[in-house]
């Protein structure tokens, strides 16, 4: 279950409600899927092949096209990283500008761990996302993406644009920490 940090404060935000709550003030979509539907061999796995990737989107084929047809998402795939990502610091590097986009940016964590790190109406704050959290980042809202210390996840992703991840530059002018 996610865990919310506010950068500014120090204050740690847990639990079910008070994390839903909390997201839905700032305009970010937050659910739950169900990652004990996954096959046992996919459960934690982190390295999975194109296979298994299209095994994923099978097995959550349901709730992916709920959130498509209540967003209009036409195109979803899955992504992996781990120590074993080529060239994964310098992905990490890119991911981890400041940027905005012109749709939403949506994440459902089927493996490991990742960090949204969001400007909202209280300053930063950090996301820490754990298997079964499903996010949606809105439209024009400054952010970025990190990895967890255990350097690894597996996460489906939605789109509307076929062209899938594309990040605008957001100049920021407040400190992001």
């Amino acid at each position: 279950m996610a865990v919310i940090k506010v950068r500014n404060t120090g204050e740690v935000i847990d639990g079910w409600d008070a994390v839903s709550a909390f997201l839905q003030q700032e305009g970010v979509l937050y659910e739950q899927w169900q990652v004990e539907k996954l096959p046992e061999q996919l459960r934690g796995n982190c390295t999975v092949t194109e296979e298994q990737k299209n095994e994923i989107l099978t097995v959550f084929n349901e709730e992916i096209r709920s959130l498509a047809e209540r967003n209009g998402y036409g195109n979803w795939d899955v992504v992996a990283l781990s120590e074993e990502t080529p060239d994964l610091d310098a992905i990490l590097k890119k991911f981890e500008q400041v940027h905005v986009h012109t749709e939403d940016e949506v994440r459902a964590i089927t493996a490991g761990h990742g960090i949204f790190v969001i400007k909202g109406s209280v300053g930063y704050f950090d996301v820490e996302l754990d298997p079964g959290d499903v996010i949606s980042v809105p439209v024009d809202t400054p952010h970025f993406f990190t990895l967890m210390d255990d350097r690894q996840v597996v996460a489906v992703r939605l789109f509307i644009d076929p062209s899938g991840w594309v990040a605008h530059p957001y100049e920021e002018k407040e400190s992001v920490n």
